[in-house]
């Protein structure tokens, strides 16, 4: 089945190349506001709160745009932090959860960011820093689910957050430190199924009989987009129904009602996001057809990391098809975008139009995980730049092009 492009037409395309050139990030503002207001839609019986989880796609516009719409964020190091409020996000809208503890910490909290404790060291850390304060807890349920098993984010062989079995030694650096919990944090993985994603959500929200003076439960993020055919995409009405009747059914037993916290990322941008290339050669061999395209993982590196799969839409108006095996621009024999998605270091053709050099090449689902997540300025490859469909279809620049000077800058 020929893939088709979800917002990107031929003359649009052609209108882009010509004003920013290729390749170039290509973003719907109509479907990030789509998205967000699906998500706002949440049920949630006693208060939502949606973090966007930047590091889906960093870019200011994009934060610009949520936070016009009330969402606030989530930061995973202290450099998204200190980005976001360099793009006028307000530091109290700011929740940080971090692997690597921020060497400014102290001065972030000091200037309105809620801090997430990822582990034993990071509670000590913050509790010598803020003693007597509020902040959140980030625990490992025991269980992850994702969509490959490099996202999954919990479990026994995940090392992100505080393994459940070490609540007791949490509870005593609370004490020690006279802290509070106010939010309990868990993230089971990204690109859950819907349905694993449900089945976790109990077990998590029991995580806050451990924290009685707990007013929040924030369930992660994960949610799950269907980028190829066939594929499932979470839906928010349903996971609502299930997660509302676990809060309501915590606070008929225990008299509490938990404000509901989600930190989408991936829902909210993948599909918003198309990564416009060109044709740049065409090549053969016995068994394969290769279509090589001015872009590859230093623009959208996913399928090269987890064989992730993306539509790749021809962008002509071919009524003859082919089966082509895409790979980039980079020398590098894993820079492949249609990987196996069953076996690991091979390929697998794709039908689609038949191309000529030249054609233009959209790459769907791109606007999460790679603009903020590729192999920038491998071979010396500048950073693409990024572009903005506006509701009125005009086009607003969101980033220029890198040049090599701008590359080298740092460089002693």
């Amino acid at each position: 089945m020929i893939e088709t492009a979800r917002f990107l037409n031929r003359e649009l395309a052609e209108k882009i190349r010509q004003d920013f050139g290729t390749p170039v990030y290509v973003y719907s503002e109509k479907l990030l506001r789509e998205a967000a207001r699906e998500v706002l839609g949440l049920p949630a019986p006693f208060g939502l709160t949606v973090r966007y989880a930047m590091k889906a796609n960093s870019n200011r516009t994009v934060l610009k745009l949520f936070d016009g719409m009330g969402l606030h964020i989530d930061a995973s190091s202290g450099y998204e932090a200190e980005r976001a409020m360099k793009a006028g996000i307000a530091a109290d809208k700011i929740m940080l959860t971090a692997q690597e503890l921020p060497g400014n910490l102290k001065e972030l909290v000091e200037a309105g960011v809620f801090y997430n404790a990822c582990s034993l060291h990071q509670i000590e850390a913050y509790g010598k820093l803020f003693p007597g304060t509020e902040f959140s807890v980030r625990i490992n349920p025991g269980m992850g689910s994702g969509g490959h098993a490099k996202t999954s984010v919990a479990g026994e062989e995940a090392g992100f957050a505080i393994w459940h079995e070490f609540i007791p030694q949490a509870q005593e650096l609370l004490q020690k430190y006279g802290l509070k919990v106010r939010t309990v944090h868990t993230h089971v993985g990204s690109g859950t199924d819907p349905d694993e994603w449900q089945k976790v959500a109990e077990p998590c929200a029991a995580l806050l009989d451990y924290f009685p003076e707990a007013t929040r439960l924030s369930l992660g993020g994960g949610f799950k987009v269907g980028r190829m055919v066939g594929e499932k995409t979470a839906d928010f009405q349903a996971i609502g129904a299930r997660v509302q009747q676990i809060l309501l059914d915590f606070a008929e037993r225990t008299g509490r009602q938990i404000h509901l916290e989600v930190e989408p990322g991936t829902f909210l941008v993948a599909q918003a996001g198309t990564l416009l290339a060109r044709v740049q050669d065409l090549t053969q061999t016995s068994s394969r057809r290769f279509l090589k395209i001015d872009a590859g993982m230093t623009e959208i590196l996913r399928p090269a990391l987890y064989r992730a799969q993306h539509p790749i839409v021809v962008l002509n108006d071919s009524a003859q098809t082919e089966e082509y095996v895409v790979v980039g621009h980079c020398c590098e024999s894993g820079d492949l975008l249609t990987p196996d998605p069953e076996v690991l270091d091979k390929e697998k053709p794709r039908l689609m139009a038949k191309a000529e050099l030249g054609d233009l090449v959209a790459i769907e689902g791109a606007g999460a995980y790679c603009s903020s997540m590729a192999a920038i300025n491998y071979n010396s490859f500048p950073q693409a730049a990024g572009v903005l469909v506006k509701e009125d279809g005009s086009l607003q620049l969101m980033r220029r092009r890198q040049t090599l000077d701008q590359m080298i800058a740092n460089e002693a």
